[in-house]
């Protein structure tokens, strides 16, 4: 924040809109309040958008078509599928193979004795009986190539990559208002467009191509709604988007839930995106971006508008001063330094930082999304589990708040880490039949990792200098991204390789992190670094919650 410099007559020379806002039009009002609550709608819609592959292209119980016995209208499980596939009960057989024949068939349907099939010998399907048609596993036959259906979702997220620099383009040379409608209308009709298309081909093309150009809109409402308030409320106003996302995920079960067929349920979740391109015209841009490109009558007027929406006043010193500051910042010339990689390289202390952070991004987004997709596979009502383990991140994101202040960051992250560990590992390897306590430790589990995730973006901010934050905190973003393309395959490694599998993978990068958050300095009441030096003191400084 800058100072206030008075001179002998008293006026004000140099106020900064921190200061506005604190001072004068009032750092969380009404205004903030409303603009708030029209922002959570886009993020419900990103919620959407980003877990309705989870349900469009779940898994589909299937059987081997048996020609001998099958009749133009197959039933998933008949009365003689024991005598044709491997299995146990007629609801409980083998999904991909079926028993080879014996010499003893004949060319008669509705029949189908033992003696018909060789139990010694099983061989893969040459075609499917599918127990439904509600996702798109039925119209592009994907029954037994479970890496082709999970890699639908490991290619989406990669859209979700390159969307950042493209949405961060768009927002800082046209606006935040311009980036959400353009994300949130692109998002709208080719989700709609995807609900139509009868390849895989073209479905996984419109998937990439929709969260390339369309899944910006989170991103572009957090930057409004934490540009708009206070110092004070920016981490309660971050912490609320995230809890929208959370909300748009339950959302999202209870509509999976009612609407079935993949095509309905795209349309249902797609269509009301497109009434966020009205955000255009209800939403003020925001002030702080108008200020950055000039267009000041534009900004005094919106904080005349908030000055009155919460009952205060803007005096037009203020407004004058706001305007002389801002044009004196762009006068000063700033002296050319060396390329950040070459700063990073040159001190072992950032360069450390710059090493483990990118890993605490990764865990987070591997543990988080993966949670969250093996959630509709756990035994039980799918829907319903997808519900608790999402609608439990609500509380974990507020926890986070309540603590980080009082008991330290690094107590959090690592209690977080560990816990979900512990968490993981027992959920593992505890026997299958306790699915209570099964169902306690896997939403024990994303409650902890919710806590983390709101945790470690202000820490990460807090250990590097104000002139290379964004940076440096982009840098272990978008790293970190691989562990979210990386989270839809994990149903495909329990399927292929080991039912805990996920679970060992999800403990074992949670235990790292925590083990990696010891090798960094506790910020809880000290000062945010402004240079690469005071970054580098911080692990000199001792407080009192350092580990």
């Amino acid at each position: 924040m800058s100072n206030v410099k008075v001179e002998s007559g008293g006026e004000r020379q140099g106020v900064d809109l921190d200061r506005i806002l604190v001072e004068e039009v009032g750092q969380f009002g009404r205004y903030q309040i409303v603009t708030l609550l029209l922002a959570a709608l886009p993020v419900i819609f990103s919620a959407f958008a980003s877990g309705e592959y989870i349900f469009t292209t779940s898994r589909i119980p299937t059987r081997c078509l048996i020609p001998q016995c099958d009749g133009p209208n197959p039933v998933y499980a008949p009365d003689w599928v024991l005598n044709a596939i491997p299995g146990t009960s007629t609801s409980s057989f083998d999904n991909c193979a079926r028993f080879a024949n014996s010499s003893q068939t004949a060319d008669v349907t509705g029949v189908c004795p033992a003696a018909w099939f060789d139990n010694t010998r099983t061989e893969e399907c040459q075609a499917y009986v599918y127990q439904n048609t509600d996702s798109v596993v039925y119209d592009f036959d994907l029954a037994c190539d479970e890496w082709k259906r999970s890699q639908i979702g490991s290619i989406r997220t990669i859209g979700t990559l390159l969307v950042l620099p493209i949405t961060g383009y768009i927002s800082d040379r046209w606006g935040r208002r311009v980036a959400l409608t353009i994300n949130a209308f692109n998002t709208g009709w080719i989700g709609l467009v995807r609900s139509f298309v009868n390849s895989y081909e073209w479905f996984l093309a419109l998937e990439v191509i929709e969260s390339t150009v369309g899944a910006g809109a989170y991103s572009s409402c957090y930057i409004l709604v934490t540009e708009l308030v206070g110092p004070k409320y920016r981490v309660v106003a971050g912490a609320t988007m995230s809890t929208m996302f959370a909300l748009g995920q339950v959302i999202l079960g209870f509509i999976a839930w009612g609407v079935h067929p993949w095509r309905t349920l795209t349309q249902v979740l797609y269509a009301p995106q497109l009434l966020v391109v009205s955000y255009f015209w209800i939403l003020s841009e925001s002030v702080r971006w108008l200020m950055s490109k000039g267009r000041y009558d534009e900004s005094e007027a919106i904080l005349k508008k908030v000055a009155k929406r919460n009952n205060k006043e803007i005096s037009e010193k203020s407004l004058e001063s706001l305007r002389a500051t801002a044009e004196a910042e762009k006068l000063i010339e700033k002296p050319k330094e060396p390329w950040l990689p070459i700063l990073v390289f040159k001190s072992r202390v950032i360069l450390s930082r710059c090493i483990v952070s990118p890993v605490w991004w990764v865990t987070n987004t591997f543990v988080y999304y993966g949670m969250s997709i093996n959630a509709v596979n756990l035994s039980g009502n799918r829907y319903l589990n997808y519900v608790a383990v999402t609608a439990v991140e609500i509380p974990g994101y507020w926890a986070a708040i309540l603590l980080l202040d009082r008991i330290g960051r690094k107590p959090v992250l690592i209690t977080g880490y560990w816990l979900c560990a512990a968490c993981q590992f027992g959920f593992a390897f505890i026997p299958s039949d306790n699915e209570g306590l099964s169902m306690a430790l896997y939403l024990i589990g994303k409650f902890s990792i919710a806590m983390v995730m709101t945790s470690i973006y202000v820490y990460t901010m807090e250990i590097y200098p104000t002139k290379y934050r964004h940076s440096l905190l982009a840098f272990s973003s978008m790293v970190g991204r691989l562990g979210s393309i990386t989270a839809p395959l994990t149903p495909a490694l329990a399927l292929e390789v080991w039912e805990s599998l996920p679970s060992v993978l999800f403990g074992s990068f949670a235990l790292v992190s925590g083990c990696l958050i010891f090798t960094t300095p506790e910020t809880l009441g000290t000062k945010l670094p402004d240079t690469m030096e005071e970054a580098e003191q911080l692990s000199k400084k001792k407080t009192k919650t350092d580990l």
